[in-house]
């Protein structure tokens, strides 16, 4: 007994020895901001396109409304993940450390989301005078009636990018604000009554936008950490609730250090298109052509079935992702073994080397298998899920 106790404490001891000490990993910093402490940032990073977190996380002072007025999860994370791409022309990923927006309080954004409201409308919604501060148009229609003006301002995010120094404090390098901007209003003439749709004109949407964002950093330079800071702002064109592909920033700007004003604005140039769909037939005829063909090919696989969509990234004109789900109920997991070579095969044959592809296979059951091929690589990434 004594032997095996030995044993198994020197198994211990070896496998101490070999596990990889992660606290060496990560640097520890000093915070220069508001609340002075340690923080930690991450030795290595994923990729390039994402930026190293500071930890211990700490959550969006607005993370709690944005599943109230963003529209579908697809917008929820383009909003996010394309305001970070934008950013990136400004902070780059290898100095700047990202946070989640701590500058801007809760509270401040829940009242700059408000519509102004005249006298009468503020005492019914219990606030100030200092609190009639909504960036939306005043709604001066009698009770029952069609609103006067849309809700063009759905939401806005914040995200910070820290810096470090030569003696390991981090601090507030820049900000990145996003406003999401409504492409369709939907409300109500009576509480609990029918939800109407109104379509918002593009170019109408566009201008309410850039005014709104030239009155946001106007606001933030008037906060003591924001007076300073280079600041990085876009326009987010959400979808209708109804719709499977996400929106997308149309246009954004910079604001230079210690400046009030915005610079040129940049126009957005990354789309997303559903497949097939009228809209993608129109304007990307060569890349759906060959999805129909892959689509065509996976049909004489199972005859009947008809359930291949594709959710393309565009930069430009240039295809950059596609993303493709098939749903299908397989028999046994062989069969769906024998799927999943023979989908590998077409990715290969159809779509061009300089796109990234993924397809994902799913049943009533959940995930069934995974295929990735990246772009420019030779040889795809294959997963069959246990």
């Amino acid at each position: 007994m004594r032997k095996l106790s030995l044993l198994a404490l020197s198994f211990v001891f070896l496998l101490s020895a070999c596990a990889p000490n992660f606290q060496k990993q990560n640097e520890v910093v000093q915070s220069k901001e508001k609340v002075k402490g340690k923080a930690i940032i991450p030795k290595y990073n994923i990729s390039d396109n994402y930026y190293r977190t500071i930890l211990p996380f700490e959550p969006g002072e607005a993370r709690g409304l944005v599943v109230n007025n963003i529209n579908t999860r697809y917008d929820l994370n383009e909003f996010e993940t394309g305001l970070m791409r934008i950013a990136q022309n400004s902070f780059s990923t290898d100095k700047y450390y990202f946070r989640e927006g701590q500058e801007i309080k809760g509270k401040t954004i829940r009242l700059w989301l408000n519509r102004k409201f005249t006298d009468p409308q503020l005492k019914d919604e219990g606030l100030k005078a200092t609190e009639n501060i909504g960036l939306n148009p005043v709604n001066t229609a009698a009770s029952g009636a069609e609103p006067t003006s849309p809700v063009y301002l759905a939401h806005i995010l914040e995200h910070d990018y820290l810096t470090k120094d030569d003696k390991g404090n981090v601090s507030l390098g820049g900000v990145s604000i996003g406003l999401a901007l409504n492409s369709i209003y939907y409300y109500q003439t009576v509480k609990d009554g029918p939800v109407y749709e109104k379509k918002i004109d593009y170019a109408e949407m566009e201008r309410e936008g850039k005014k709104m964002a030239e009155e946001v950093v106007k606001r933030m330079r008037a906060m003591k950490n924001l007076a300073d800071v280079p600041i990085t702002i876009g326009l987010f064109m959400q979808q209708s609730k109804s719709s499977v592909i996400p929106g997308r920033y149309i246009a954004y700007s910079t604001v230079d250090k210690g400046s009030q004003t915005l610079n040129d604005w940049e126009k957005g140039n990354e789309k997303y298109y559903l497949f097939p769909s009228t809209d993608a037939q129109e304007d990307h005829r060569d890349d759906v052509i060959a999805f129909l063909n892959f689509k065509q090919d996976v049909e004489e696989y199972f005859p009947n079935f008809n359930g291949v969509i594709g959710k393309a990234f565009y930069v430009g004109d240039q295809l950059q992702e596609l993303n493709i789900t098939i749903p299908i109920q397989f028999y046994g997991k062989t069969e769906g073994i024998g799927f999943t070579q023979y989908l590998t095969g077409l990715v290969m044959e159809h779509f061009p080397k300089y796109i990234s592809v993924s397809v994902s296979i799913t049943s009533v059951d959940g995930p069934e298998a995974l295929i990735v091929r990246k772009a420019n690589e030779d040889e795809p990434f294959v997963y069959i899920y246990q």
